[in-house]
Order: C-alpha cells, then structure tokens, then sequence
C-alpha cells in the first residue's frame, strides 16, 4: 500500500495497513454518493468564505460530478492501495486537477467527513425502510380489510382461546408497526443533524460556514458542539439499530405465526406452491423456508442494537479506531431489514385463508366466554355465569352458538382500520415520502 495523503514521510507496515484497512474498501463503496455529496456542499461552502476561488470551485464541482456519474453507472472503485473512499476520491480529483484538487480537504477532517457521509448513507436508509414498512402496512391494511369477516380461533398460552378474525390479526400486525415506525423517526431526528465543520472533534480555526452546509445537504438541523457532533458516532447508529430490531420483532412473530398456521395440524393458511419448498425424501411436505429465513434473520437484527452497545460503550469521547466496526455491524443490517421487508409483502400477497376452520369440532369450546357474556348481558351476575357455562364444559353439555357481538373500538367487529391508517400517516410524515399524506 502506498503512503496515504496525511503521510508525513513514513508508510504503514503492510500487516498495519491491511488490518487497520479492514473491510473499508467494500463498505465504502455504499458512501460514494453521499461522500460526494458532502464535498459538494463543502467546496461550495469553501468558495463563500474565500478559500476558493470561482473557478476552483468550478472545476471541482465538475469533476465530483463526473465522479458521482461514474458511482451511479457502476463504474467506481477504490484501488486496491487506497485507503477509504475519502482517499480514493481526493487522489482522482490531484490526478485531473492537480494542486486544486488538494485543496478540497480544507477545513475538514476524515472524521467529520466519515461521519457526514454515515449520518446521509443512515438518513437514506431510513427512509427507504420507512417506503417499505409503509408498503407492508398498506398490504396488511387491505387484507386485514378483505378478511375481516372469517373467523379463526385465538390462543393464549398455546391453548384455545376466543373467536379471532383473520382481519383482527392482520390488522394487529399492521398497528404495531406503527410503533416500530415512531423508533424509526426517533432515529431519523437523530441522523438528520448535520456534524460537518467539527473537523476532529475541536473546530478549525477556519471561518466555517456550518449553517450554509446544514442547508445545502438539507439537514434539519447542526449538531451544534463540535464534540458533541463527534460523540455521535455510535449513538447515531445505535439509535438506528433499535428501530431495524423493533421492526424486526414484529417481522419475526409474523413470521413465526405463519409458520405455524400453514402447518397441516392448524391449517389456517396456505401459499402456492412455488413459494414453498419440499423435503428431499418427502413427497408430502411442503415447507415454510421462506418465513422460517425470515425469523432467522429478523432474530439476528435483534442483536445489533447489543452488539453496537458492546463496541462503544466504555469508550471515552472523541474519535476511535473501534468505530470503524461501526458500518460491518449496520451497514448489512439495514440491507437485510429492507430484504425481509420484501419478501414479507410479497407472500402476504399470495396469502390464501382457510375460511372453514372453525367447522373443527376441537373448537367447540371456542365460544365458552361468549356464551358467559351473553348469560351476563341477560342479569345473571358474571361469577355465576362463569361457573354455570363452566360445569357445562365438564359436563360436555354446553352448546356452542356461534354468534359474535363485537362492536367495541379494535374488535373482531370494529376494527378501525381508517383510525390505524390515519395513526401511521401521521408518522410517516417525518420522513418527507412523496406519497407521505
């Protein structure tokens, strides 16, 4: 490796720098745009305040442009003796700009330019996730719709409960991602905040123009204390994490639920066949593998939020090597997340419901507190209801009737699905989604 462009004379041993160098060149490749970015609104800056000239400007601008074409065509790399994408970039522009091109580090350190380009690469991901939490949310509304009238059986403690609906438990799953998505503008108002212009951590001596390029990258706001924007690093992320593991869970237990109801003992829903798969020695099965991966998956995004806890706890502020380990944790977490999102709309698209489950005489007992409430309604206190319809079941003479009367807000019968729709419009308009209401 040669020496880096801070070298002060001396090269990095060959072990020392490819260790320190890690996965960098890879990870990098995804804050190419956004570490273009940053520098645009930076030179731009640079010009206002006098350290360059309209022409400098020019010329840099153009040829940051022109590299930002060649990221969006595929066509970027880092060469395989450059360091990071900070590096790789600052070299092509000396190479076609010579002395001019030196210059666009002024007033910048490494640490706030890695930390401008994460805090756009997170702000982009969160709103990607958000487009598709909302995709999934809008697929769970209209089935929850669709279904609402077919009745399945509820369980608590893996034992047969109350009258559920296929639109009750749709729709459950559509409101708490709700919740999820709250975290997840939580840690987007956290991103949002722009760290460019703390240099190391300290300032510059510089006349920086910090609310200038907190408009130019469309931040919300400054992380106003140099140290403070520098001890953001880790937290940024570690927000993040809590919401791709909040979102997760909820994936995870959908997942689990289909996994069970599509097995043949419960046999509430099914899918084509060509989303499932088949055993190798069995003819007969037909395999979940699709949500047992995402329940996999969504069980290992729940460990992030941990694993960025133990990497950064115990650190003393400023800058540290260790954040480096930062983007190989996040980095594929908030891919993943997105992936699982996919492909949990996509098979609920296919979803088809059994709608005679209930035709099972195992849930006879189903309607037991239905029958205690309508004993209630009609003047009988509830105590002796319950033991009434009780010594019924012992007895195995209690009748089931079948009828529902569920009006109450978020029941079987009323469940308010334009309210939850209205609640989820609500938070998404934090992240400036064009079809945000």
């Amino acid at each position: 490796m040669s020496s880096p462009l801070w070298s002060k004379g001396a090269s990095a041993h060959p072990k020392v720098a490819a260790f320190t160098q890690g996965n960098d060149q890879h990870l990098d490749l995804v804050l190419a745009k956004h570490d273009i970015d940053g520098s645009l609104a930076h030179i731009k800056m640079l010009a206002s305040i006098g350290l360059l000239s309209p022409d400098e400007l020019a010329l840099l601008s153009r040829e940051l442009l022109a590299i930002k074409q060649e990221v969006a065509t595929g066509n970027f790399y880092i060469e395989s003796d450059v360091e990071d994408i900070h590096s790789q970039i600052e070299i092509l522009l000396t190479r076609k700009l010579g002395e001019v091109g030196k210059k666009i580090h002024s007033g910048r350190s490494r640490n706030d330019q890695v930390l401008t380009d994460i805090k756009l690469y997170l702000r982009e991901a969160c709103t990607c996730i958000a487009q598709k939490v909302q995709t999934l949310f809008d697929c769970l509304q209209s089935l929850s719709e669709q279904y609402k009238a077919v009745l399945m059986p509820g369980y608590t403690h893996g034992q047969i409960a109350m009258p559920s609906s296929f639109g009750l438990w749709l729709g459950a799953y559509a409101e708490t991602l709700i919740d999820d998505m709250q975290l997840l503008g939580a840690a987007y108002k956290i991103i949002n905040q722009n760290p460019l212009g703390s240099a190391a951590g300290y300032g510059t001596s510089f006349p920086l123009d910090r609310q200038m390029t907190t408009r130019l990258l469309a931040f919300e706001t400054l992380h106003y204390n140099s140290i403070a924007a520098q001890m953001s690093r880790g937290k940024t992320e570690q927000a993040l994490a809590f919401a791709i593991a909040s979102i997760a869970a909820t994936l995870g237990k959908l997942a689990a639920d289909c996994c069970m109801y599509l097995c043949p003992n419960f046999n509430f829903i099914s899918f084509p066949e060509s989303l499932c798969t088949g055993s190798s020695i069995m003819p007969h099965k037909k395999n979940p593998d699709v949500w047992e991966l995402i329940r996999a998956h969504c069980s290992r995004l729940q460990s992030i939020p941990n694993e960025i806890a133990l990497l950064c706890n115990h650190l003393p502020h400023g800058y540290h090597r260790d954040f480096q380990l930062l983007k190989e944790i996040l980095f594929p977490s908030a891919t993943q997340l997105q992936e699982c999102l996919d492909m949990t709309a996509f098979m609920l698209q296919h979803l088809q419901i059994n709608p005679h489950i209930l035709d099972d005489h195992k849930y006879h007992h189903l309607f037991t507190v239905e029958e205690v409430n309508r004993r209630v309604l009609s003047g009988m206190p509830f105590r002796d209801a319950y033991s009434s319809v009780g010594k019924e079941v012992t007895e195995e003479t209690f009748t089931s009737d079948k009828s529902l009367s569920h009006t109450h807000a978020g029941s079987i019968g009323n469940l308010c699905t334009r309210e939850i729709g209205a609640k989820m419009e609500a938070v998404l308009q934090c992240f400036n989604l064009p079809n945000a209401k």
